[in-house]
């Protein structure tokens, strides 16, 4: 049942049906708001009102700082997403409630690709997705995702640096270290990395108990993909480990990742190599376990990757070496 009330020369109009919230919005006109009401009430009728009081009233940014709070806390990356999280909610797209999101915001797409990568928008469009889901499933809040409409910028290629057996050279002896502040697991933690084709998360976590000498094999309970995985490695990753100093530590790289980073890079600067990020050491060690795994499964199991195509991003085939064996 509709009902009709003048206020202040605009006419709100309150819907009312029994199991139902009230639905109340003002018009200009009794005319617009008896036309409204009837929609609702049919909609009621069919059981197809979906209400947007909350969604009408809520931001996006309350959303995103809901989301950090009570979901991305959670996350093992919880502190890089809730980085890019808090950088979404100051934009101005943050001060729309949820209701106003529609696939005309591209411009928010259009604004930040003048800024960050193809890549970094698409993740960002990725979490938007995410944070509305989340709130229309879990919240209650009536609100579309507008972002599978919004026409995504052209994915990165993967990257196939991979370093010459000179520059992998002149790259360890940059890495030995030479006076006492130096890090004396970077030389060792770089060898197990071409060996071992693991993530620099997954390294840095190691410890020696999950460390197994005898069987050749890495255990590692908690990978990217949130599944534990024991993985075998190579007689040299292994001698590796074995020439290494332990630290009081149960780990095996006692090293932050700011540490691997800007010691990796001044390395890298000493050694005079250009455009060589440490995530390459994995392509190039996945490349060259290939050859000796050929089968897809096989290289799968080793190197973490649940998809073919992410694999393929990584392996990097040698032509001439194709070729030859064309004959």
């Amino acid at each position: 049942m509709a009902t009709f009330r003048n206020r202040n020369g605009k006419w709100q109009v309150r819907v009312r049906r029994k199991g139902q919230p009230a639905v109340v919005t003002s018009f200009q006109t009794k005319q617009d708001g008896e036309r409204w009401a009837r929609q609702i009430e049919s909609d009621f009728d069919k059981s197809a009102y979906t209400n947007l009081a909350l969604a009408e009233r809520t931001t996006l940014k309350e959303l995103i700082d809901r989301y950090i709070i009570e979901v991305t806390v959670l996350s093992r990356s919880a502190k890089k997403d809730t980085f890019r999280l808090k950088a979404l909610s100051r934009d101005p797209l943050a001060a729309l409630n949820v209701t106003g999101l529609t696939p005309s915001q591209a411009k928010y797409r259009d604004r930040r690709l003048k800024c960050v990568s193809n890549g970094t928008v698409i993740r960002e469009l990725s979490y938007l997705s995410s944070i509305i889901n989340h709130a229309r499933h879990e919240w209650g809040i009536n609100a579309a995702d507008p972002t599978p409409l919004v026409k995504k910028p052209p994915s990165p290629q993967g990257r196939n640096r991979l370093l010459s057996k000179a520059e992998i050279v002149r790259l360890l002896d940059a890495l030995k270290p030479r006076i006492k502040s130096s890090n004396i697991w970077m030389q060792s933690l770089v060898s197990f990395a071409l060996e071992s084709g693991m993530r620099r998360g997954e390294m840095l976590g190691l410890t020696w108990a999950n460390v197994n000498f005898d069987n050749y094999t890495a255990h590692i309970p908690l990978t990217k993909n949130g599944d534990p995985r024991t993985v075998p490695r190579s007689s040299t990753a292994i001698n590796v480990l074995r020439a290494m100093p332990r630290h009081i530590s149960s780990q095996v790289f006692p090293i932050n990742p700011p540490t691997v980073s800007a010691s990796f890079d001044t390395a890298r600067k000493r050694a005079e190599i250009v455009d060589f990020h440490f995530h390459d050491l994995r392509h190039m060690a996945i490349t060259r376990m290939a050859e000796k795994l050929p089968n897809s499964i096989e290289l799968s199991a080793v190197s973490g990757h649940k998809s073919l195509a992410m694999l393929k991003r990584y392996y990097h085939p040698n032509v001439e070496r194709l070729a030859q064996k064309l004959g």
